[in-house]
């Protein structure tokens, strides 16, 4: 379930600037233990999140981004920053993105939080709030919500994919194990 709405907006020196609101859940099967690891794998993080063609380590959960995401018409480059803050492996934390472009500016904040349920299923839960300007903030509500929703579905579906290739991995590599001496 994902519910993404813009709330509200306020009036900046130069620009428009306007929030949405991003919230919602999925259920993964794996682990929550598994899921935290690959939600702080930067190789992970770059090939399930949509229009990232690089995700460079700068410091400790500190990573330069640079993405290329289409919203309505126009197409751009984005360049910024990510951080993981407040991390309290393997229940929740937090992320902070600032990413910069010539159609506008999006500095984002979500708190994350991964729940057990049983059947060994990691519920994700995330919810918070993007600032945007420029362009990007001008753009219709019903657009930005079409997007967010997209990238959002792009995202899990990736993440799920991951996870599929990942157990087919380790299962492959444990049919192939010669057998332990005394088996």
């Amino acid at each position: 379930e994902i519910s993404l709405g813009l709330v509200g907006s306020e009036m900046c020196i130069r620009d428009r600037l306007r929030s949405m609101v991003v919230k919602g859940n999925h259920d993964f099967k794996v682990s929550r233990e598994q899921l935290w690891i690959y939600l702080m794998d930067p190789i992970v993080l770059a090939k399930i999140t949509p229009g990232v063609s690089r995700l460079e380590i700068i410091g400790e959960d500190k990573f330069k981004s640079v993405s290329e995401i289409k919203i309505g018409p126009v197409k751009a480059s984005f360049t910024g920053k990510l951080k993981v803050v407040d991390k309290n492996q393997p229940a929740s934390f937090v992320i902070k993105m600032e990413q910069l472009s010539r159609i506008g500016n999006a500095h984002v904040s979500v708190q994350m939080n991964i729940d057990e349920k049983e059947g060994g299923i990691a519920a994700l839960a995330f919810d918070g709030k993007a600032d945007l300007s420029g362009v990007i903030a001008r753009t219709g509500q019903r657009v930005l919500s079409g997007v967010a929703n997209v990238i959002t579905r792009e995202v899990f579906s990736a993440l799920e994919k991951h996870i599929v290739e990942n157990k087919q991995t380790v299962e492959s590599e444990e049919s192939t194990k010669p057998p332990e001496a005394g088996d």
